[in-house]
This record gives C-alpha cells, structure tokens and sequence, in this order.
C-alpha cells in the first residue's frame, strides 16, 4: 500500500502546506490524471494539457497556504485547473471576453422540471456525451464535464466555477437539454 493512500485530500494539503513534500505529490498522483481528462475536453491538443498541467500544479503549490483546510480539496485544485485552461483558450482566441449578462444567473427558474422518464434518458445523455460535447457552448460544457466525467456534486462546481448552486442545476438542466438534441439530430443525420 502506498504511503499516503489512506489520507484524505485534505490531510495531504495540510501536510504539504507544512512543508511535507512527499504529500503534494500524492495530491499530484491522484489529481494528474483527472486534470488532464478535463484539460482535453476543452483544449484537443494532449501536449497543451501536459503544459498547463505543469503550470497548475506549479500553481498550487505555490498557493497551497491558501487552501483552507477545513473545506474540500477538489474544487480548490479545479478551481486552479479551470482559471488555467479558460486563460489558454482566450489566449487562442487572442481576446478577452467578459460576459456582460448571465442570464442563467439572473433567471435560474426558467430550468425545464425533470420528468419520470428521467433515469432513462439520463443513461442515453451519458452515452451520447462525448460524441456531442464539442459543440454545447463552453457555459454549458464546463458544468457537465464537472458533473459526469469528474463527478463533482453541484456545490463543488459552484465552488470551481464561482456561480450560484441554483445556476449550476440551471446551466446543467440546459446543458442536457443542449446535448440531447445534438444526439437526435445526429441521429437522424446517420439514419
């Protein structure tokens, strides 16, 4: 068994955070992999993640006193990952842009209500997600490559994408509307 296997996420910050070495690089061992499977759904190219994977964990390291200990180490190390990875897109895209209006933030309650068919069509979304999830906008594929792929609850992608709890069910219920009617339409395009 290896020697920090048997600590929490939050035990390693607080050892890293006094000076403990071996236990930041446990926190790499077990986030490296999960950093870059949410790099590359965002940025295609592999080498770029490798990069920015370096920077991040150059990142928390070097800001690892301002974990607070007394909450989740997850969405603070995302949180990191996601500042570094929307920079490089804009960087890219060789402008900076400030969303001006949210409207899912000012309006949270116009999210479609869940039907009884849910679980089923929950099961089809999944299944679809990784085919369609280049062409939901980034506002919505942030949420939900948090939510299924890293399988973040709804308050830790609060925590990393600094938005409202009620707007991340907003974002995602939209987001899930978005992807299934790329699916469908895939679909139909194949037939």
């Amino acid at each position: 068994m290896a020697p920090h296997s048997d600590r929490t996420d939050e035990d390693l910050a607080r050892a890293a955070q006094a000076g403990d070495l071996p236990a930041f690089g446990a926190l790499i061992d077990r986030y490296q992999a999960k950093l870059a499977r949410y790099g590359t759904k965002f940025l295609r190219d592999r080498e770029d993640v490798r990069d920015l994977l370096q920077d991040i964990f150059m990142k928390a390291y070097t800001n690892i006193l301002s974990f607070d200990g007394s909450r989740a180490f997850s969405p603070w190390i995302y949180r990191i990952a996601h500042n570094e990875f929307i920079t490089e897109i804009r960087k890219r895209a060789g402008k900076f842009s400030i969303p001006v209006f949210d409207f899912d933030a000012l309006f949270p309650h116009l999210a479609a209500p869940e039907t009884a068919d849910g679980p089923a069509k929950e099961k089809e979304l999944i299944a679809s997600l990784g085919e369609c999830l280049d062409e939901v906008g980034d506002k919505y594929r942030e949420p939900l490559v948090l939510y299924y792929y890293e399988e973040l609850s709804y308050g830790e992608i609060a925590d990393v994408l600094q938005i409202p709890v009620s707007t991340v069910g907003v974002r995602l219920a939209r987001g899930k509307a978005a992807m299934r009617k790329l699916a469908e339409r895939k679909k139909l395009s194949y037939a």
